[in-house]
């Protein structure tokens, strides 16, 4: 990876304002610099699903031209910053290309027509997609590509995956989407519109549900992460620790949207972060 390829990657994601910037800097140098390679590739693909006032075809010539470019890559070809970046972190970490390409096909799942009420099977495709294909290129720059590393992407990453949609509930309907699960909300008498659901006093029940759900996710990453190297094992830790409090919150609220988005103090990251340095 070149200085100006890894500047490149590490702007963009300074740029994109997440948290995510900096609490991959408790890695060394080359595992933080692969992986802000990895979120550069996340962001480009999640912008071009997400971008307002673009028919779903051109969205998705744009995610097919990341399909061949994932493909090149692993053809040792290179055609900008981000892929030339990538083709090191495929040389150096043995990321598997399916998991470039899972995440593509999330992106593409969220391209098209608002996701609204999707089927509990149809929610864990999208959750693997998302976020454990993600899971799955990061534990192996964290350095455990272990079968227990593995279960902690695909258990992590569903846990965040479920608490960010437990968060987002009410961003997502005012969108025009509503990520909760269909059996639930029917089995509540929940309507399958995104207004709807938000506007039903039946909705905390199905929140709860989704909550277990990934209150479930947490409890089986948390035991995998014992079995794997555990300084491998920071950031997911961090992860884990930064997300799974806003479960608690967001019960404390009962769930209630009027009240606005929720997040994690700073003051409580910092404390994390910390605990995570000593351990």
């Amino acid at each position: 990876m070149t200085p100006e390829d890894t500047a490149f990657v590490t702007a963009l994601v300074k740029q994109s304002g997440t948290s995510f910037y900096h609490g991959m800097k408790i890695l060394p140098a080359p595992r933080r610099d692969a992986m802000y390679a990895i979120y550069a590739f996340c962001r480009v693909v999640d912008d071009i699903a997400d971008e307002e006032g673009r028919d779903f075809a051109t969205k998705q010539t744009e995610l097919n031209e990341w399909r061949n470019r994932i493909g090149a890559l692993y053809q040792g070809q290179a055609d900008g910053p981000i892929t030339r970046a990538l083709l090191t972190v495929r040389e150096d970490y043995g990321v598997s290309q399916e998991d470039f390409l899972a995440i593509i096909e999330g992106m593409e799942m969220d391209a098209g027509e608002p996701i609204i009420a999707p089927s509990l099977d149809e929610l864990d495709l999208y959750c693997d997609r998302v976020a454990s294909a993600v899971g799955r290129l990061s534990v192996r720059v964290f350095g455990d590509a272990s079968t227990h590393a593995v279960e902690v992407a695909y258990a992590l990453g569903r846990g965040l995956q479920l608490t960010n949609i437990l968060r987002d509930v009410g961003e997502d309907a005012a969108n025009g989407r509503l990520y909760l699960p269909r059996e639930l909300l029917q089995a509540e008498g929940v309507p399958l519109t995104p207004d709807g659901a938000l506007a039903s006093p039946d909705l905390p029940r199905v929140c709860r549900q989704v909550a277990e759900m990934a209150e479930e996710n947490f409890a089986r990453a948390h035991a995998a992460m014992a079995r794997c190297d555990a300084t491998a094992m920071r950031p997911a830790r961090l992860m884990e620790a930064s997300y799974r409090p806003l479960l608690g919150i967001l019960q404390n609220r009962a769930f209630n949207y009027a009240k606005g988005r929720i997040k994690l103090p700073k003051w409580r990251k910092l404390m994390l972060a910390a605990r995570l340095f000593i351990k």
